[in-house]
């Protein structure tokens, strides 16, 4: 049998680790889970469990992330009331009923919250997610309107329905009727909402380089990055995902960076709340009225308020601006 090379072996070793750390977080719940019965459901040590994951809140995103079910984009709504109720029925059927309390797959998700609550880094970087939720969704909701009002404040307001309604079942399971809330988030009322570019604390300035897009995964979609030889990439800290939407009304494809500076520990919450996002967008959202948007992640180490944009054309980088404001100056 030919040897593995030292990279198949390190995915063969991260694969363990997950399939062994659903199991103790199932069976456990995150708090009574321990690193070293997770190693020996994995056969492997726990300085190997630590060499994939830097801790168990760590490991806890990543097999949120990965339980995530995929769902291919095959949504038909046409109207943006009919993606909202597509989208609050897709979030209500997964949450746990008052049967499944008890049950390992309620155990599983059940302390995300706590988990993300515990930990100001983590708290931070949720709340910036989620402000990257209601952009996403917005644009959407704009595309099937047609019309050129915003819809990121009413984008806002049905997740923080459903994240309620999501935290509610986990604390009192069988409390209240889904199809409320379904119907709820369908008449939630058009809100006074417009967007005003922001004043570029920064300039843009000209340069001519050539252009290698990333050769990474699309964690909006789930599939592969495209190269765009036109289009704006912003290169965008935790703390900065805000200016994501600067960059989407710049009438451009985007292509956005994530980046960090804890990687290892905030990466998994990232792609954790990604996956969930196209989830339900998914169901939701026909492929068509989704926005020009990519967005990856960078591995490497770089300042929670990083903030630098490009602008693509003719497969080349023609300007850049680095600092508060560059998005909305490139773009």
């Amino acid at each position: 049998m030919a040897r593995l090379t030292r990279a198949e072996t390190q995915e063969r070793n991260r694969t363990a680790v997950l399939t062994a750390a659903r199991a103790e977080f199932a069976e456990r719940g995150f708090r009574d889970a321990k690193i070293d019965a997770i190693a020996e459901r994995a056969e492997l040590t726990r300085g190997a469990v630590y060499s994939n994951f830097p801790g168990k809140r760590a490991l806890y995103f990543a097999v949120l992330a990965d339980d995530v079910p995929a769902v291919p984009a095959a949504a038909t709504t046409t109207t943006a009331r009919a993606a909202l109720g597509a989208l609050a029925r897709a979030w209500v059927a997964r949450l746990p009923l008052a049967t499944d309390d008890t049950g390992p797959a309620a155990r599983l998700a059940a302390d995300l919250m706590a988990e993300v609550v515990a930990d100001p880094a983590a708290r931070t970087a949720f709340a910036q997610l989620k402000r990257l939720d209601a952009i996403i969704l917005g644009l959407c909701l704009e595309r099937l309107r047609g019309d050129d009002r915003r819809q990121v404040r009413l984008a806002e307001l049905a997740l923080t329905v459903l994240h309620g309604a999501g935290q509610l079942a986990v604390a009192a399971p069988g409390f209240g009727e889904p199809f409320d809330v379904v119907r709820a988030v369908e008449e939630l009322p058009d809100l006074d909402d417009t967007w005003a570019p922001p004043a570029p604390a920064t300039t843009a300035d000209p340069v001519d380089e050539p252009w290698t897009p990333p050769s990474t995964v699309d964690l909006l979609r789930g599939g592969p990055v495209q190269a765009r030889p036109d289009g704006i990439v912003a290169i965008v800290g935790l703390h900065r995902l805000a200016a994501i939407e600067d960059a989407a009304r710049g009438g451009r494809p985007v292509t956005a960076v994530l980046v960090t500076g804890a990687p290892d520990e905030l990466l998994p919450l990232v792609r954790l709340s990604l996956a969930e996002l196209r989830h339900h967008l998914a169901h939701a959202v026909p492929p068509g009225a989704w926005p020009e948007v990519q967005v990856t992640c960078d591995p490497r180490p770089a300042p929670d308020t990083t903030e630098t944009a490009l602008r693509v054309a003719g497969g080349r980088i023609v300007a850049r601006a680095d600092g508060w404001g560059a998005v909305a100056a490139v773009s």
